[in-house]
């Protein structure tokens, strides 16, 4: 269980809200096929939970200082939009869990690597955003995930000190920079399981988010 109650709870978007991770992978390694490039699960599982600038380092890093990494986003995003507009869904517990905050007045948040475009684009079709008290996208803070600026921007907005808020995470990443703002960081495991860092970090791990009811009674 958790060592409090939580008196908001923030959330990330994609590979939590959003079952959109594998459709980032499908789509990257479409996009790195057509123009004629392995990408492997290293250069993948590099990319979760990180914004685009750590991503840019990321493939320089792999493909060379040369590589073209704005002209592959582009060629990714097209594949990735593609995919989004066939495949997307929540996941499992979302609406469950919303509910259950509305019945207990809970404040809560979304606090992503995403910008505020892509945001309601992705959530658009499903009607959620208006249950959600503040949006935290790139742009918002100084430093991405795996820092904490994120989630204390998400704090500061919603009034709650950083102790006293959930966060739900699906990647290591996301996890680092819930814990290092001090949150109660809770892991629910998407493509990738935690590690033993990340469970030493993680407040606890849990398997979908139909067992954070459970936190509040329901």
């Amino acid at each position: 269980m958790l060592p409090r109650s939580p008196k908001a709870v923030i959330f990330d978007m994609d590979g939590l809200l959003l079952d959109s991770e594998i459709l980032y992978r499908k789509s990257v390694i479409s996009a790195g096929e057509h123009w004629g490039l392995v990408v492997g699960a290293s250069v993948y599982e590099g990319m979760l939970g990180q914004p685009w600038v750590g991503i840019s380092r990321l493939l320089k890093d792999h493909y060379g200082e040369d590589f073209d990494a704005e002209a592959f986003r582009m060629t990714w995003l097209e594949h990735f939009d593609q995919l989004m507009a066939l495949e997307l869904n929540l996941k499992a517990g979302v609406l469950a869990l919303l509910d259950v905050l509305d019945v207990h007045g809970i404040p809560r948040a979304i606090c992503t690597s995403s910008n505020h475009q892509q945001v309601q684009h992705h959530l658009a079709d499903f009607d959620i955003l208006p249950r959600f008290h503040q949006i935290i996208a790139q742009g918002d803070y100084a430093r991405g995930k795996p820092a904490p600026d994120p989630y204390l921007t998400a704090a500061q907005k919603l009034g709650i000190a950083p102790q006293d808020c959930m966060a739900l995470e699906d990647s290591h990443n996301g996890i680092r920079s819930a814990a290092s703002a001090g949150m109660m960081a809770v892991m629910v495991p998407d493509l990738l399981p935690p590690t033993d860092e990340i469970r030493a970090m993680a407040t606890l791990v849990i398997d979908d988010l139909h067992q954070c009811c459970a936190f509040f009674g329901a």
